[in-house]
């Protein structure tokens, strides 16, 4: 599943349904990257207090990715050349 994240509360929401899909606890997650539970609870409530290599730690852990991408242009669009 994709999601359009443009704020800090849409991206806590969406790792939070990405695990929940998965089917995974918050320790389950966290014993993957070698986190606290209380760690992944915290990127999922207020992700704009991560350290940047945690929240990629968490989403790498989840299968997801960061793609960027100009306002307004659909996926689809021509892909930078780098």
């Amino acid at each position: 599943m994709q999601y359009h994240i443009v704020t800090l509360q849409q991206l806590g929401h969406a790792v939070r349904a990405s695990r929940r899909g998965h089917r995974l606890s918050q320790a389950e997650v966290a014993g993957r990257i070698g986190m606290l539970p209380k760690t992944v609870s915290r990127l999922e409530r207020d992700p704009g207090s991560a350290m940047v290599d945690s929240l990629f730690d968490l989403l790498s852990a989840l299968d997801l990715e960061i793609v960027l991408q100009p306002k307004g242009r659909d996926e689809s669009a021509e892909a930078l050349p780098w």
